[in-house]
């Protein structure tokens, strides 16, 4: 059976007749096996097959921070290893790769490094201190790259490696990310063709149904393992497979292709982990975490980021308790990539069915009145409603006449809860580094996310990192000791339990427990701009004999008398407390 055992071999041959037929399936068998000789494993061997509280992943582009005279990737390795190399494990290096619109998400060649950036040799050298994540932008591709080219010449190698369809049929049911045309029309050399493109016209759906995708794909997917990718960050995969009649979003064939991908890649690299991409409402978002084993190892905790955000411009955070509530816990080798800020904006839909449509629109309007913009999606029928809200993180939580120390303060305050949290932290690089709305991006694009994509001067940065008085100073400095004080505990590992605590509605309170059971920490953290009290009684503590909390944060003692605890909150004060006996 080559490189997989028995019951991997059944996995992979039952999804392919699944989604190809049995007779098909055999011969892609086939096709894989071959396949995976020709890419033994990746130059670089995970430190570890999981993750634990050590895990903290940098978000950046390549080009975030430039340097006169140098390739942006050097440059991004240099500042890393001064300033942050003792903080980060991980580092998403996001698309690198040629592009022809979208910041890098449309692809023109997945095996090539964009020669503005660097070239393979620097991203190896990222990957000697850090895990990467690469992008697997694996449902669609740039109409500039040679496959969309060779097919629009009807080269029959690329045959059926696109959607043409009839411009006449209903799309109604299909799920629209963006308010724009779902088909495009070109010109090939058999004629006028109406081409499937999901997100834009330049950004070319590929054809899942053609297994000569299907194995393409698999072959760039194995290309970033031997290239030193440890995670790889599965973009828009919700939408792989399309099915005339249906919303073509998390179909069945769709989670199996996954599952194959994950079957192979688990015998071939071990270690390497699959982070699904679906901002879509919760319960399908955690659907590809598949049975708990055999999909993707993490999916990103989309609800997150609207919910503090809310949380923070309300100074109340019943909505977040709740909603963390009601996650379930995950298996040992899976678990949330939990971020806040992105390339992306900061999406709408997660939060339907969790925030009413009246709070909804109240955060819209805030984000709206701090400088932000809206994006929409089509609802199929000619209506239109908020898809994502484009505005840098630390901006859409301030409120008007901020002084400097209370912005820092909130936003510290809400990054400890991206900390706190069940699951695997992802920083997005503006918010390590302070930074602000960059409504120059966006004049100069004409895209709304550009607010929170702005290209730093490492001269200008270091500066500023290096005058305590700036907000990058002291927002850096500060995410820094955070950083530091979670990565010693073993009651923030991944996998460590999490139970909410219902306190006071202006307190965001869960409890972790490590793993081994051994330790716990108490957080709490006031989204609130006035001081909270607290009395209350821990009895379900590992320690019946609970004399003191000590707050790793504060290094503050706070006694327990006949098991009760009296605290008082400053505005936005982050507590982790950790049980004295």
């Amino acid at each position: 059976m080559g490189k997989f055992n028995e019951e991997e071999s059944v996995v992979i041959l039952d999804k392919l007749s699944l989604v190809y037929g049995e007779n098909k399936a055999i011969t892609i068998y086939a096709s894989i096996q071959t396949l995976i000789k020709q890419y033994p494993y990746g130059k670089i061997t995970p430190k570890n097959l999981w993750v634990d509280e050590n895990d903290i992943m940098l978000i950046t582009y390549g080009d975030s921070i430039k340097e006169t005279g140098k390739f942006p990737l050097q440059t991004l390795s240099e500042f890393l290893n001064e300033f942050v190399q003792k903080d980060l494990s991980s580092v998403h290096l996001l698309p690198f790769y040629p592009y022809s619109s979208d910041d890098g998400f449309s692809v023109i060649d997945y095996k090539q490094v964009n020669l503005e950036l660097g070239d393979w040799d620097d991203i190896f050298r990222l990957s000697q201190k850090y895990d990467l994540m690469f992008d697997g932008v694996i449902n669609h591709i740039s109409q500039k790259s040679d496959w969309f080219q060779e097919y629009l010449k009807g080269n029959p190698e690329f045959e059926n490696f696109f959607i043409a369809a009839n411009p006449n049929a209903d799309y109604s049911k299909v799920t629209r990310p963006r308010a724009l045309p779902l088909l495009t029309k070109f010109e090939t050399s058999k004629g006028t063709k109406y081409i499937w493109t999901t997100f834009s016209e330049d950004q070319i759906d590929l054809n899942f149904e053609n297994e000569k995708v299907f194995l393409a794909i698999l072959e760039v997917l194995l290309f970033y393992v031997q290239k030193g990718a440890r995670f790889i960050r599965m973009d828009a995969i919700g939408f792989l497979w399309k099915k005339q009649g249906t919303s073509c979003i998390h179909l069945e064939e769709t989670h199996a292709i996954i599952q194959i991908y994950r079957t192979v890649l688990d015998a071939v690299a071990p270690g390497t982990i699959l982070i699904s991409e679906t901002n879509v409402p919760h319960e399908d978002n955690i659907s590809y975490f598949g049975n708990g084993y055999n999909e993707a190892h993490m999916v990103y905790q989309f609800p997150l980021p609207p919910l503090t955000l809310f949380s923070f411009q309300q100074g109340d955070a019943s909505y977040l308790l709740k909603w963390a509530d009601s996650l379930e816990p995950t298996s040992e080798t899976t678990t949330f990539f939990n971020f806040l800020a992105s390339h992306d904006g900061i999406g709408v839909r997660p939060v339907e069915g969790i925030l009413p449509e009246k709070q909804i629109q109240s955060m819209v309007d805030k984000v709206i009145a701090n400088g932000g913009f809206v994006s929409y999606k089509d609802n199929g029928d000619g209506t239109k409603s908020p898809y994502e809200l484009n505005i840098n993180y630390l901006e859409g939580i301030s409120q008007p006449g901020d002084c400097q120390d209370v912005k820092v303060a909130r936003f510290i305050a809400a990054q400890s809860i991206l900390l706190s949290m069940m699951g695997v932290p992802g920083i997005y690089i503006h918010s390590l580094l302070g930074s602000g709305n960059d409504l120059n991006g966006v004049e100069k694009t004409g895209r709304f996310r550009s607010i929170n994509r702005e290209r730093l001067n490492k001269e200008k940065l270091v500066e500023e990192l290096k005058n305590p008085k700036t907000i990058r100073s002291q927002v850096f400095t500060r995410f820094k000791k955070m950083i530091a004080l979670r990565k010693a505990e073993k009651a923030f590992h991944p996998n460590a339990a999490q139970k909410v605590l219902f306190f006071d509605n202006r307190l965001f309170s869960i409890m972790r427990i490590s793993p081994d059971q051994q330790e716990e920490i108490l957080v709490i953290i006031n989204v609130s701009n006035r001081p909270v009290s607290v009395q209350q009684t821990f009895m379900g503590f590992r320690a019946r004999n609970l004399h003191a909390f000590h707050d790793i944060v504060s290094g503050e003692i706070i006694d327990v008398r006949d098991g009760i605890i009296n605290i008082c909150l400053s505005p936005y004060q982050v507590m982790w407390l950790k049980a004295q006996i």
